[in-house]
Protein backbone atom coordinates (compact mmCIF):
# COMPACT_ATOMS: atom_id res chain seq x y z
CA UNK A 1 0.00 0.00 0.00
CA UNK A 2 1.30 3.21 -0.58
CA UNK A 3 1.65 6.10 1.59
CA UNK A 4 1.45 9.56 1.52
CA UNK A 5 2.56 13.10 3.68
CA UNK A 6 3.55 16.18 3.01
CA UNK A 7 6.50 17.57 5.10
CA UNK A 8 4.09 21.03 6.07
CA UNK A 9 1.94 18.96 8.15
CA UNK A 10 4.29 18.95 10.96
CA UNK A 11 4.35 22.75 10.89
CA UNK A 12 1.14 22.86 12.84
CA UNK A 13 2.30 22.89 16.80
CA UNK A 14 -0.44 25.03 19.09
CA UNK A 15 0.26 24.85 22.74
CA UNK A 16 -2.79 24.82 24.58
CA UNK A 17 -6.61 24.12 24.18
CA UNK A 18 -9.73 24.57 26.50
CA UNK A 19 -10.74 21.57 27.59
CA UNK A 20 -13.18 20.42 30.24
CA UNK A 21 -13.22 23.89 31.13
CA UNK A 22 -9.27 24.15 31.72
CA UNK A 23 -6.66 25.17 29.91
CA UNK A 24 -4.44 22.25 29.00
CA UNK A 25 -1.79 21.08 27.18
CA UNK A 26 -2.77 20.51 23.01
CA UNK A 27 -3.60 16.87 22.39
CA UNK A 28 -2.57 17.25 18.82
CA UNK A 29 1.07 17.22 18.63
CA UNK A 30 3.88 17.10 15.78
CA UNK A 31 4.96 14.06 17.56
CA UNK A 32 1.57 11.93 16.33
CA UNK A 33 2.79 12.73 12.85
CA UNK A 34 6.35 11.56 13.53
CA UNK A 35 5.35 8.10 15.33
CA UNK A 36 3.27 7.14 12.69
CA UNK A 37 5.70 8.13 9.43
CA UNK A 38 8.67 6.04 11.73
CA UNK A 39 6.64 3.23 12.10
CA UNK A 40 5.49 3.21 8.69
CA UNK A 41 9.08 3.08 7.25
CA UNK A 42 8.69 4.29 3.14
CA UNK A 43 6.51 7.36 2.68
CA UNK A 44 5.73 9.07 -0.21
CA UNK A 45 5.55 13.03 -0.26
CA UNK A 46 2.62 14.66 -1.74
CA UNK A 47 1.94 16.07 -5.01
CA UNK A 48 0.13 19.58 -4.72
CA UNK A 49 -2.96 19.52 -6.24
CA UNK A 50 -3.93 23.11 -5.79
CA UNK A 51 -6.84 24.61 -4.05
CA UNK A 52 -9.20 23.52 -6.43
CA UNK A 53 -10.60 20.49 -4.79
CA UNK A 54 -10.45 21.91 -1.32
CA UNK A 55 -12.90 24.43 -2.73
CA UNK A 56 -15.23 22.17 -4.16
CA UNK A 57 -15.51 21.29 -0.54
CA UNK A 58 -14.81 24.40 1.37
CA UNK A 59 -16.46 27.39 1.29
CA UNK A 60 -13.92 30.40 -0.45
CA UNK A 61 -14.64 32.65 2.42
CA UNK A 62 -13.72 30.28 4.91
CA UNK A 63 -10.57 29.36 3.06
CA UNK A 64 -9.52 33.01 2.78
CA UNK A 65 -9.90 33.00 6.57
CA UNK A 66 -7.97 30.19 7.35
CA UNK A 67 -5.03 31.31 5.28
CA UNK A 68 -4.79 34.78 7.01
CA UNK A 69 -6.07 34.27 10.18
CA UNK A 70 -2.72 34.02 12.09
CA UNK A 71 -1.44 37.03 10.44
CA UNK A 72 -4.71 38.98 11.10
CA UNK A 73 -4.63 37.58 15.42
CA UNK A 74 -0.89 39.35 14.96
CA UNK A 75 -1.47 42.33 13.36
CA UNK A 76 -4.42 42.99 15.80
CA UNK A 77 -1.51 43.30 18.36
CA UNK A 78 -2.22 39.72 20.15
CA UNK A 79 0.60 37.01 20.50
CA UNK A 80 0.90 33.17 19.86
CA UNK A 81 -2.02 31.07 19.06
CA UNK A 82 -5.36 32.51 17.44
CA UNK A 83 -8.59 31.45 19.11
CA UNK A 84 -11.60 32.71 20.03
CA UNK A 85 -13.88 33.38 23.04
CA UNK A 86 -17.41 34.31 21.54
CA UNK A 87 -19.38 31.78 19.26
CA UNK A 88 -22.73 33.16 17.61
CA UNK A 89 -25.60 30.87 18.55
CA UNK A 90 -27.55 28.95 15.83
CA UNK A 91 -29.82 31.18 13.97
CA UNK A 92 -27.33 34.40 14.25
CA UNK A 93 -26.90 36.12 11.05
CA UNK A 94 -23.32 35.86 9.26
CA UNK A 95 -22.05 39.09 9.02
CA UNK A 96 -18.72 40.58 7.67
CA UNK A 97 -16.86 40.98 10.78
CA UNK A 98 -13.37 43.05 10.92
CA UNK A 99 -12.40 41.98 14.34
CA UNK A 100 -10.49 38.78 14.18
CA UNK A 101 -11.90 37.53 17.10
CA UNK A 102 -15.44 38.20 15.58
CA UNK A 103 -14.28 35.92 12.64
CA UNK A 104 -12.66 33.22 14.30
CA UNK A 105 -16.23 32.77 16.48
CA UNK A 106 -17.84 32.54 13.04
CA UNK A 107 -16.06 30.04 11.57
CA UNK A 108 -15.19 27.79 14.93
CA UNK A 109 -17.29 25.53 16.42
CA UNK A 110 -14.94 24.61 19.87
CA UNK A 111 -12.18 26.64 21.77
CA UNK A 112 -9.73 23.62 21.32
CA UNK A 113 -8.68 24.51 17.67
CA UNK A 114 -6.26 27.31 17.78
CA UNK A 115 -4.73 28.88 14.61
CA UNK A 116 -1.07 28.82 14.83
CA UNK A 117 1.51 30.36 12.63
CA UNK A 118 1.87 27.04 10.83
CA UNK A 119 -1.91 25.55 10.79
CA UNK A 120 -2.19 26.77 7.08
CA UNK A 121 0.27 24.95 5.92
CA UNK A 122 -0.12 22.12 7.58
CA UNK A 123 -3.76 21.83 6.83
CA UNK A 124 -3.13 22.74 3.17
CA UNK A 125 -0.33 19.87 3.20
CA UNK A 126 -2.45 17.01 4.69
CA UNK A 127 -5.52 18.09 2.27
CA UNK A 128 -2.69 17.33 -0.79
CA UNK A 129 -1.72 14.20 1.26
CA UNK A 130 -5.22 12.71 0.44
CA UNK A 131 -5.62 13.89 -2.75
CA UNK A 132 -2.43 11.71 -3.92
CA UNK A 133 -3.52 9.28 -2.24
CA UNK A 134 -6.26 9.64 -4.02
CA UNK A 135 -4.95 10.26 -7.24
CA UNK A 136 -2.72 6.54 -6.98
CA UNK A 137 -6.02 4.87 -6.53
CA UNK A 138 -7.76 6.90 -9.26
CA UNK A 139 -5.09 5.89 -11.57
CA UNK A 140 -5.24 2.03 -10.85
CA UNK A 141 -1.63 2.05 -9.25
CA UNK A 142 -2.68 1.18 -5.87
CA UNK A 143 -6.75 -0.89 -4.69
CA UNK A 144 -6.36 1.14 -1.41
CA UNK A 145 -3.57 3.79 -0.38
CA UNK A 146 -3.10 5.75 2.71
CA UNK A 147 -2.47 9.25 3.52
CA UNK A 148 -1.26 10.40 7.18
CA UNK A 149 -3.17 13.49 7.39
CA UNK A 150 -2.56 15.80 10.18
CA UNK A 151 -4.03 17.89 11.32
CA UNK A 152 -6.66 15.77 10.96
CA UNK A 153 -10.31 16.70 9.27
CA UNK A 154 -13.47 14.86 10.22
CA UNK A 155 -14.89 17.72 11.96
CA UNK A 156 -14.42 20.54 9.94
CA UNK A 157 -17.46 21.58 8.11
CA UNK A 158 -17.30 23.60 5.13
CA UNK A 159 -17.21 26.65 6.78
CA UNK A 160 -16.13 25.84 9.76
CA UNK A 161 -12.95 24.54 12.02
CA UNK A 162 -13.34 22.04 15.46
CA UNK A 163 -12.37 19.34 17.15
CA UNK A 164 -8.23 19.78 16.14
CA UNK A 165 -9.64 19.69 12.50
CA UNK A 166 -9.18 22.91 9.57
CA UNK A 167 -10.17 21.06 5.96
CA UNK A 168 -12.38 18.12 5.80
CA UNK A 169 -9.69 15.15 4.14
CA UNK A 170 -12.04 12.21 4.26
CA UNK A 171 -14.92 15.14 1.91
CA UNK A 172 -12.23 16.13 -0.03
CA UNK A 173 -11.52 12.62 -1.35
CA UNK A 174 -14.91 11.57 -1.61
CA UNK A 175 -15.71 15.06 -3.52
CA UNK A 176 -12.94 13.85 -5.54
CA UNK A 177 -13.86 10.16 -6.58
CA UNK A 178 -17.71 11.78 -7.16
CA UNK A 179 -16.37 14.36 -9.79
CA UNK A 180 -14.17 11.59 -11.29
CA UNK A 181 -17.01 9.17 -11.76
CA UNK A 182 -16.56 6.99 -8.88
CA UNK A 183 -20.04 7.47 -7.07
CA UNK A 184 -21.77 6.36 -5.07
CA UNK A 185 -19.08 7.00 -2.79
CA UNK A 186 -19.19 5.72 0.71
CA UNK A 187 -17.22 7.48 3.80
CA UNK A 188 -17.09 5.36 6.94
CA UNK A 189 -15.57 6.87 10.05
CA UNK A 190 -14.55 4.45 12.34
CA UNK A 191 -12.81 7.42 15.28
CA UNK A 192 -13.60 7.37 18.55
CA UNK A 193 -15.86 10.66 18.09
CA UNK A 194 -18.75 11.20 15.24
CA UNK A 195 -17.19 12.95 12.08
CA UNK A 196 -19.71 15.83 12.40
CA UNK A 197 -17.90 18.01 9.61
CA UNK A 198 -18.51 15.10 7.01
CA UNK A 199 -21.84 14.71 7.83
CA UNK A 200 -22.59 18.09 7.61
CA UNK A 201 -21.05 18.78 3.86
CA UNK A 202 -22.90 15.05 2.45
CA UNK A 203 -26.20 15.49 4.51
CA UNK A 204 -27.84 15.96 1.72
CA UNK A 205 -26.01 14.39 -1.22
CA UNK A 206 -27.55 11.24 -2.53
CA UNK A 207 -24.31 10.55 -3.98
CA UNK A 208 -22.15 9.90 -0.78
CA UNK A 209 -22.81 7.38 1.78
CA UNK A 210 -22.12 8.62 5.33
CA UNK A 211 -21.48 6.06 7.78
CA UNK A 212 -20.34 6.59 11.39
CA UNK A 213 -19.15 4.32 14.54
CA UNK A 214 -18.48 5.87 17.21
CA UNK A 215 -19.09 7.45 21.23
CA UNK A 216 -22.63 8.18 22.27
CA UNK A 217 -22.79 11.77 22.04
CA UNK A 218 -24.84 12.15 24.37
CA UNK A 219 -21.86 11.73 26.50
CA UNK A 220 -18.86 12.87 24.32
CA UNK A 221 -17.75 15.27 21.49
CA UNK A 222 -19.12 16.41 19.36
CA UNK A 223 -22.49 16.26 21.14
CA UNK A 224 -25.02 17.66 18.92
CA UNK A 225 -24.39 15.24 16.17
CA UNK A 226 -24.02 11.75 15.26
CA UNK A 227 -27.53 10.59 17.20
CA UNK A 228 -29.10 7.51 15.52
CA UNK A 229 -31.93 9.65 14.28
CA UNK A 230 -29.78 11.48 11.87
CA UNK A 231 -30.30 9.88 8.28
CA UNK A 232 -29.56 12.58 5.76
CA UNK A 233 -32.54 15.17 4.43
CA UNK A 234 -33.61 15.85 0.43
CA UNK A 235 -31.65 14.09 -1.59
CA UNK A 236 -29.70 12.30 0.87
CA UNK A 237 -32.02 11.22 3.04
CA UNK A 238 -31.68 7.55 4.00
CA UNK A 239 -27.66 8.09 2.91
CA UNK A 240 -26.08 8.87 6.40
CA UNK A 241 -26.15 6.06 8.96
CA UNK A 242 -25.38 6.81 12.58
CA UNK A 243 -23.99 4.00 15.18
CA UNK A 244 -23.34 5.60 18.65
CA UNK A 245 -21.79 3.14 21.23
CA UNK A 246 -21.50 3.57 24.76
CA UNK A 247 -18.19 4.38 26.84
CA UNK A 248 -16.31 1.39 27.61
CA UNK A 249 -17.35 -0.58 24.16
CA UNK A 250 -14.72 -3.23 23.17
CA UNK A 251 -13.93 -5.70 19.97
CA UNK A 252 -16.75 -7.69 21.23
CA UNK A 253 -19.12 -5.19 21.04
CA UNK A 254 -17.38 -3.08 18.13
CA UNK A 255 -16.90 -5.98 15.55
CA UNK A 256 -20.86 -7.12 15.17
CA UNK A 257 -21.74 -3.30 14.56
CA UNK A 258 -18.73 -3.25 12.16
CA UNK A 259 -19.87 -6.27 10.26
CA UNK A 260 -23.58 -4.56 9.55
CA UNK A 261 -22.60 -1.23 8.41
CA UNK A 262 -19.77 -3.12 6.06
CA UNK A 263 -23.11 -5.17 4.81
CA UNK A 264 -24.72 -1.93 4.63
CA UNK A 265 -22.29 -0.06 2.35
CA UNK A 266 -21.69 -3.16 0.27
CA UNK A 267 -26.23 -3.70 -0.13
CA UNK A 268 -26.10 0.37 -1.25
CA UNK A 269 -23.81 -0.23 -3.67
CA UNK A 270 -20.96 2.17 -3.05
CA UNK A 271 -18.11 1.82 -5.93
CA UNK A 272 -15.49 3.76 -3.59
CA UNK A 273 -14.77 3.90 0.08
CA UNK A 274 -12.79 6.70 2.17
CA UNK A 275 -12.03 5.38 5.39
CA UNK A 276 -11.91 7.81 8.30
CA UNK A 277 -9.33 6.00 10.49
CA UNK A 278 -9.06 7.21 14.00
CA UNK A 279 -6.49 5.39 17.08
CA UNK A 280 -8.80 6.93 20.03
CA UNK A 281 -11.09 3.88 19.88
CA UNK A 282 -8.01 2.30 21.79
CA UNK A 283 -8.14 1.16 25.17
CA UNK A 284 -4.83 3.56 26.16
CA UNK A 285 -5.77 6.82 24.09
CA UNK A 286 -6.18 9.55 26.63
CA UNK A 287 -9.24 11.49 25.97
CA UNK A 288 -11.21 8.80 24.51
CA UNK A 289 -13.21 5.52 26.59
CA UNK A 290 -13.50 2.67 23.91
CA UNK A 291 -11.15 -0.40 24.51
CA UNK A 292 -9.70 -1.52 21.41
CA UNK A 293 -6.53 -3.39 21.75
CA UNK A 294 -3.60 -3.05 19.42
CA UNK A 295 -4.72 -6.25 17.78
CA UNK A 296 -8.32 -5.75 17.45
CA UNK A 297 -7.30 -2.98 14.57
CA UNK A 298 -5.64 -5.76 12.26
CA UNK A 299 -9.43 -7.85 12.53
CA UNK A 300 -10.69 -4.25 11.67
CA UNK A 301 -8.47 -3.39 8.43
CA UNK A 302 -9.67 -6.78 7.12
CA UNK A 303 -13.40 -6.77 7.93
CA UNK A 304 -13.30 -3.10 5.72
CA UNK A 305 -11.23 -4.79 3.36
CA UNK A 306 -13.45 -7.94 2.32
CA UNK A 307 -16.01 -5.25 0.81
CA UNK A 308 -13.53 -5.40 -2.31
CA UNK A 309 -13.57 -1.88 -2.66
CA UNK A 310 -11.08 0.69 -4.33
CA UNK A 311 -10.61 3.30 -1.74
CA UNK A 312 -7.88 5.99 0.67
CA UNK A 313 -7.80 5.47 4.39
CA UNK A 314 -7.50 9.20 5.68
CA UNK A 315 -5.61 9.56 9.46
CA UNK A 316 -8.28 10.90 11.91
CA UNK A 317 -7.56 11.24 15.49
CA UNK A 318 -5.67 8.80 17.87
CA UNK A 319 -3.57 10.16 20.43
CA UNK A 320 -2.31 7.63 22.54
CA UNK A 321 1.53 8.50 20.98
CA UNK A 322 3.42 5.66 22.08
CA UNK A 323 0.98 3.42 20.80
CA UNK A 324 0.14 5.21 17.47
CA UNK A 325 2.45 3.98 15.25
CA UNK A 326 1.50 0.11 16.30
CA UNK A 327 -2.13 0.89 16.37
CA UNK A 328 -1.49 2.10 12.43
CA UNK A 329 0.30 -0.12 10.82
CA UNK A 330 -1.63 -3.06 12.37
CA UNK A 331 -4.81 -1.45 10.72
CA UNK A 332 -3.15 -1.34 7.60
CA UNK A 333 -1.89 -4.82 7.82
CA UNK A 334 -5.13 -6.06 7.90
CA UNK A 335 -5.77 -4.52 4.13
CA UNK A 336 -2.78 -6.29 3.04
CA UNK A 337 -3.98 -9.68 4.78
CA UNK A 338 -6.87 -9.42 2.15
CA UNK A 339 -5.00 -8.35 -0.85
Amino acid sequence: MRIFHHPDQLRHAPLRELNNGEWTDYAETPARLTTILNALGEVEEARDFGLDPILAVHDQSYVAFLKSAHDDWLAAGRSGDAIGYTFPIVGRRKLSLARIDARIGAHAMDAATPIAAGTWAAAYGAAQAALSAFDAVARSEERFAFAACRPPGHHAGADYMGGYCYLNNAAIVARQAVSQGLSPVAVLDVDYHHGNGTQDIFYDDGDVLFASIHADPTTDFPFYWGHADECGSGGGEGATINVPLPRSTDWNGYRPVLENICARIAAWGAKFLVVSFGADTFAGDPISQFRLATADYRAMGAIIAKLGLPGVIVMEGGYAVGALGANVTTFLAGFSDQA
